[in-house]
């Protein structure tokens, strides 16, 4: 605009003269005016390019009210009636570099706040803490309630055992029946590591070796005395005493070489020969013993 307005007065200023110079000074004065469009026309685009885009921004705000803008007016009006000088207008060249071509505007502001988005994947776990103080010991408890028993554990190993020995005995006379009877004995005089089954009468080989065994019996007046010691289901050694007129005591022994798990007992003959084994609940007349001589694990 103020380029524009020193363009009217240069060119009044030629106006005015080329009428005292007449027709030679109006062709004068065409010329310059061709020179000054020339010179001034890319200012003006320049310019109002820069005074559109100004109007643009302007034209994006809210325009006043009419009322409002003639309430502006009186207020200019009363301020300079009192004696107040309107602002002086400060005048510069458009071509100055420093002189701004448009007002800039600051960018969008976006309160991130409001903006609330999805929830995220889980992250991974992070690494372990350091370990904390160790804490104080804290007061006994109760004694609770006693345990049931437990039940019987397996049999250790047997190959250290290097021993075994038992001695039995019975004080109850025995005699004869349709089938071949176990002798079962009543008194325990040695029993280690209870090798020797009370309840079966059977004395069990849990380490292997030499063993000797011996039997002894008293026979029955007018009866045969007719037994065996058996090894597993085999009769080894038989001992016999024939029918008398008085009982006498009678016995047999015999080593055995014996693997693990052997079985060595006495068996009573079946009934059909009547026989006989006398003992009393006083004294007693009828034992088995036995012990282990060498074991095998030995050189």
């Amino acid at each position: 605009m103020k380029c524009s307005k020193l363009l009217k007065v240069e060119f009044s200023l030629h106006q005015g003269r080329s009428r005292k110079m007449g027709s030679h000074g109006q062709g004068l004065l065409l010329g310059c005016c061709l020179l000054l469009a020339t010179a001034w026309g890319p200012v003006l685009s320049h310019v109002r390019r820069g005074q559109q885009e100004h109007l643009e921004q302007e034209g994006r705000r809210e325009l006043p009210s009419p009322m409002d803008q003639a309430q502006r007016d009186e207020e200019k009006h009363e301020k300079y009636s009192q004696g107040g000088a309107p602002p002086a207008s400060r005048c510069f060249r458009c071509c100055d570099p420093s002189t701004p071509a448009y007002q800039a505007i600051p960018p969008p502001q976006i309160n991130i706040t409001i903006l609330k988005g999805e929830k995220g994947d889980r992250g991974d776990r992070g690494l372990q803490g350091k370990y904390g103080k160790t804490g104080s010991v804290g007061a006994r408890g109760h004694i609770g309630p006693k345990g049931q028993k437990g039940s019987m554990g397996a049999p250790g190993d047997r190959c250290k055992n290097h021993y075994a020995a038992f001695s039995v005995g019975r004080k109850k006379a025995l005699h004869s029946n349709d089938y071949y009877q176990p002798v079962v004995f009543d008194t325990q005089f040695v029993n280690l590591y209870k090798h020797f089954n009370m309840f079966t009468g059977k004395f069990y080989c849990y380490v292997p070796g030499i063993y000797f065994f011996s039997l002894n019996v008293h026979t029955w007046n007018q009866k045969e005395t007719y037994l065996h010691i058996m090894k597993n289901e085999e009769a080894v050694v038989i001992l016999y005493a024939q029918v008398s007129d008085r009982s006498i005591m009678q016995s047999q022994s015999l080593m055995l070489e014996l693997q693990e798990q052997d079985e060595v007992w006495v068996r009573l003959f079946k009934g059909d020969r009547e026989n006989a084994v006398f003992s009393d609940e006083f004294d007693t007349y009828i034992t088995f013993s036995g012990y282990l001589v060498k074991p095998a694990a030995e050189p």
